[in-house]
């Protein structure tokens, strides 16, 4: 029960903690006064009070009993080891003049119970108040976590920094969904965000999220609690070794000791999650989150601590690059995720060249589909336009991308890789000019380097002429209906049409991502957040919320609306979380296909002909779901119900599910 403060009598602070008809007598409860956990007895008419940890292994009092003694005087039973305690005095049985516990004043006035404490000093300052104070300080104003035993300390030094409006604590049910919106946080505005967890499962459970953010090149800061080093070793209660369990997965791993430089600590993490766009891991023993910190100690920030990150091309690069693209008569660009802060660049080049702009999947919506020289995604995920212009091309210059097998960029077409990453470049087969350099400025080099006229043909018309074929080919097939649900053209159809273009649009992986890359057709400002390398279900809607609370901070995405975008699968992984949502009053609008299946799993077993097995999924209905969590919930059976029920779920104030029934077969 919250506690509030009534009066200050003296050196004594009463406080109000609970209603005397609350507590029937004999028997105790734990109540809160201040920051103080109580002991709250009823006995013999009278209400006595005392610290509710048991000084043998902090049992709590308040849990306990009251059992008479054979003198029939009272005693306050531990819960869990049958210690005893006198609740007048505090005193075990037998028990010495400096052992028990300590008792407070009591008074009970006008029925209710308030118990008199000391007026408490300031707190001081804890290793943890330094570390929390220069995590923000390098700008982490976003926390995604579960506040438990092993993190207590440090928790209470996060919301000491909540408190003065320094940060945003969003409270997960599930730890995962912590690192995936962290994720998909970090993939939208390049800033790390922090999760926090316990010790062992809450710890290991953030591993599949974290894992999404480092192969994508996403920062984020992980904190974990963990046992009191005494007993780290033997094997304590949800004792894991932890640096080893993320070792792989982090770039900067390291435990906070009682003689850390703590300050330095979490500088380096951040600055090591900025600088390798990487996840940095602290890990908290629980008992030196509270160490008070040295008089001397002083939290630290990013001043002096970060260099600028613009690279060019050597002149020779640059000068085999000009003359490759002036020779080429059918130029094509392909950007891919890394590109994403160089597009404007990008797009000024391809305007030059007049040639056509295609996107890796991950890469989707970074040049809008409506834009005269896009040509769509490339690949498995992609459209019929892309393919045409790579087999058409006669050189591709690429952008950012990776060259997985999932994008199929063409091995034997001359090619020109420009990436900041110098490990990226010919990674899987030799390129004829790898070029390293800052995307942007390299952009921006070409660009002015390039002589007015070139050898290439202005491919436009055609690239529009493509545009019509496939638009003709997508409205036929919005009129599908194998009677079992909705198709995907006719659903992202509408959905493209009616998505605003400043939306943030997190999508899942399954039959969902295929048909969102193939008929989605992007608008100038969307952008697109995806488990791009990992390739995880359940990542869209709690990237969702990590993107929504970057729509509540000031900067680009300020007040953007989020619509992430699943399968019924995808979901189902972090279901739960839709209540945090709620809680937090997160405005999401989120598309969930259910189609009762795992229908790329479907689809896998019939191409490799393979029998089609547990693969059906057994669903609630998650409209009436999201209406049991305090959100809104539309369901759509029928073509003519689906742009009402998107148009209502977009304009509710609050976290809505829009549920389609989908056909699987036709995607």
């Amino acid at each position: 029960m919250s506690s509030n403060t009534a009066t200050t009598d003296g050196s004594l602070e009463w406080i109000k903690v609970a209603s005397a008809n609350e507590l029937p007598e004999g028997r105790v409860k734990t109540v809160t006064a201040g920051t103080k956990s109580i002991c709250l007895s009823h006995f013999d008419g009278q209400f006595a009070a005392m610290d509710n940890h048991c000084p043998h292994q902090g049992g709590p009092l308040g849990e306990g009993s009251i059992e008479r003694g054979v003198d029939d005087k009272c005693w306050i039973r531990c819960p869990w080891h049958g210690w005893d305690f006198d609740p007048i005095t505090g005193k075990p049985p037998g028990g010495h003049e400096d052992s028990g516990q300590e008792t407070y004043a009591v008074d009970v006035r006008d029925g209710e119970v308030f118990i008199g404490l000391p007026q408490e000093p300031e707190s001081p300052t804890t290793v943890s108040d330094i570390m929390a104070e220069t995590m923000t300080n390098w700008g982490v104003t976003t926390v995604f976590g579960m506040v438990g035993h092993s993190n207590l300390g440090l928790a209470e030094a996060l919301r000491k920094q909540e408190q003065k409006g320094n940060l945003r604590y969003i409270g997960i049910r599930h730890e995962g969904a912590a690192a995936f919106a962290c994720s998909g946080y970090a993939k939208l505005t390049g800033r790390p965000a922090a999760c926090l967890t316990i010790a062992g499962p809450g710890a290991t459970n953030l591993l599949t999220g974290l894992w999404d953010a480092k192969v994508d090149r996403a920062p984020v800061l992980a904190l974990t609690g963990q046992v009191n080093t005494q007993v780290m070793g033997p094997g304590a209660f949800q004792e894991i070794d932890l640096s080893s369990a993320f070792d792989a997965v982090s770039a900067f791993s390291q435990t906070v000791l009682h003689g850390s430089k703590h300050a330095e600590l979490m500088t380096l993490a951040l600055k090591t999650a900025h600088i390798d766009r990487d996840v940095s891991h602290l890990i908290f023993p629980d008992e030196v989150q509270v160490i008070e910190a040295d008089a001397s100690a002083k939290p630290g920030g990013p001043s002096g601590r970060l260099a600028g990150h613009v690279m060019e091309p050597e002149k020779a690069v640059l000068d085999d690059v000009v003359a490759h693209i002036t020779a080429a008569k059918r130029p094509l660009i392909i950007v891919g995720y890394g590109a994403l802060s160089g597009m404007p660049e990008i797009i000024e080049l391809a305007e030059k060249l007049k040639c056509p702009v295609v996107t890796t999947f991950k890469a989707k919506g970074q040049i809008a589909d409506s834009h005269p020289n896009a040509a769509g995604v490339l690949g498995r995920s992609g459209t019929p336009i892309a393919s045409w212009f790579m087999n058409e091309c006669d050189l591709q210059v690429v952008f950012g991308a990776s060259f997985s097998n999932h994008t199929g960029i063409e091995s034997s077409k001359p090619t020109i890789q420009v990436d900041f990453d110098r490990s990226a470049l010919g990674r899987f087969h030799p390129v004829d000019v790898p070029v390293w350099g800052e995307i942007a400025r390299t952009a921006q080099l070409i660009l002015a380097c390039l002589p007015d006229s070139t050898e290439g043909t202005d491919q436009l018309p055609e690239l529009a002429e493509r545009w019509s074929i496939w638009r003709e080919e997508k409205t036929r097939r919005t009129g599908d209906d194998l009677g079992q649900g909705i198709n995907s053209s006719l659903l992202f159809a509408t959905l493209s049409e009616l998505v605003p273009a400043d939306a943030v649009l997190p999508v899942d992986v399954g039959n969902n991502t295929y048909s969102f890359g193939r008929y989605f057709e992007t608008k100038p400002g969307q952008r697109v957040l995806m488990s791009g390398y990992l390739g995880s279900i359940g990542f869209s809607f709690s990237a969702a919320m990590g993107a929504w609370c970057a729509t509540q901070e000031d900067g680009e995405y300020k007040n953007r609306p989020v619509v992430s975008v699943s399968g019924d699968g995808g979901f189902g992984q972090y279901l739960a979380d839709f209540t945090t949502a709620v809680k937090y009053n997160m405005n999401i609008t989120h598309i969930l296909l259910n189609n009762s299946e795992l229908g790329k799993i479907s689809k896998e077993q019939m191409a490799g002909e393979w029998q089609v097995w547990q693969t059906a999924l057994h669903n609630p209905s998650f409209a009436a779901y999201a209406k049991l969590c305090g959100g809104q919930g539309f369901k759509v059976t029928k073509p003519e119900q689906l742009s009402d029920a998107i148009a209502q779920a977009m304009a509710y104030d609050g976290p809505a599910i829009v549920e389609i029934i989908t056909d699987a077969a036709l995607i």
